[in-house]
């Protein structure tokens, strides 16, 4: 007697797919900004980007499309001005609280 096992396929994770409201991107944006790490800064930013609509987040930053996706890839090295308005067309406030010791 054989049995037939059905096979489990497994699709990669994507952030994006879980950020569907401003307090689950919030959240997502203040664990990423309490590492430091800027290339994970990058790929947050870009996941959040992903599920607000890149082309249109694009525009409201006032970059290409093709920009945007190059400044949020990790190891990219975008100006500051360039990740502020990012970051406020994702709708998103980057804020300083003193650092904890």
């Amino acid at each position: 007697m054989s049995t037939t096992k059905a096979k489990t396929k497994l699709v990669p994770f994507d952030a994006a797919r879980y950020l569907t409201d401003d307090a689950a991107i919030a959240e997502y944006m203040n664990t990423v900004l309490e590492t430091g790490d800027t290339d994970l800064l990058l790929l947050a930013l870009g996941d959040v980007a992903r599920a607000r609509g890149m082309a249109q987040v694009a525009k409201d930053a006032g970059l290409g499309r093709e920009s945007l996706y190059k400044a949020l890839t990790p190891g990219a090295k975008p100006r500051f001005d360039t990740v502020v308005k990012v970051a406020r067309a994702l709708g998103v406030q980057l804020t300083a609280q003193p650092a904890s010791t």
